[in-house]
């Protein structure tokens, strides 16, 4: 059993809204993402998925793009992302998901063994353009990333992972109330994603955490491996 992680996806099967026009190297990348995750992903495994999953506007658009992925290899957590603008109350999508496929949400989970928390997260003090109104939404996010590790705090589990959907510092890597949070439960690893493009600037090691920036095109749309537990999956 392998534990992978691969953010922002950006579907779009029913919103029509391709990503090549954000350059070449997002030509082709739906069938670059099934095709690289059925290539490295077994059914036995477990996928996380922190964020910017669909481009659809409502549930009922984006559940051909949820049903994609969860006719894929492996077990499935998602994370909302700043553009899932489709993602409902926890409770309804909870209730929409297909068999095998796992929402997060100002809580925690435990998948196969792996106990999950996180939350979107969002830009730092510090950031360019950093507003009173970015201050409030960070300030939210913030105190639910203490619940849900408070949630996590109570699960039972040998691994730990907590996932975000935006970077947890800003760009010259200054703590954040993210960090500090992240620092303190020690969880065994960190992923996130939400960056295209420019990759300077990105948090890559935490303390003990073990920190992987997933974002999709930056993994050229191939699930990266965050930890191996071999055959008999987390002790």
């Amino acid at each position: 059993m392998r534990l992978f992680a691969i953010a922002d996806p950006h579907l779009s099967r029913a919103a029509s809204k391709p990503m090549d026009i954000f350059g070449p190297g997002w030509e082709g990348h739906p069938e670059a993402f099934f095709e690289n995750w059925r290539r490295v992903v077994r059914d036995d495994d477990v996928v996380l998925v922190p964020g910017d999953i669909s481009w659809a506007m409502r549930l009922e658009d984006a559940l051909p793009d949820l049903e994609d992925i969860a006719a894929l290899p492996g077990e499935k957590v998602l994370l909302r992302g700043n553009h899932d603008y489709w993602w409902p109350s926890i409770t309804r999508l909870r209730q929409a998901l297909p068999p095998r496929m796992h929402a997060l949400q100002n809580d925690a989970l435990v998948v196969r063994g792996i106990v999950v928390a996180g939350t979107r997260g969002w830009i730092t003090p510090g950031s360019h353009g950093f507003t009173p109104q970015d201050d409030k939404i960070y300030r939210r996010e913030v105190e639910r990333l203490r619940l849900s590790l408070a949630a996590a705090a109570r699960l039972e589990g040998s691994y730990r992972v907590v996932m975000l959907h935006f970077p947890p510092t800003n760009s010259r890597l200054e703590p954040s109330g993210f960090t500090e949070l992240i620092e303190a439960a020690a969880p065994d690893a960190l992923v996130y994603g939400h960056v295209h493009g420019e990759q300077e600037g990105l948090l890559r090691e935490l303390g003990d955490v073990a920190v992987h920036f997933v974002a999709a095109d930056a993994l050229r749309f191939t699930p990266k491996l965050v930890h191996d537990f071999g055959s008999g999956g987390p002790a």
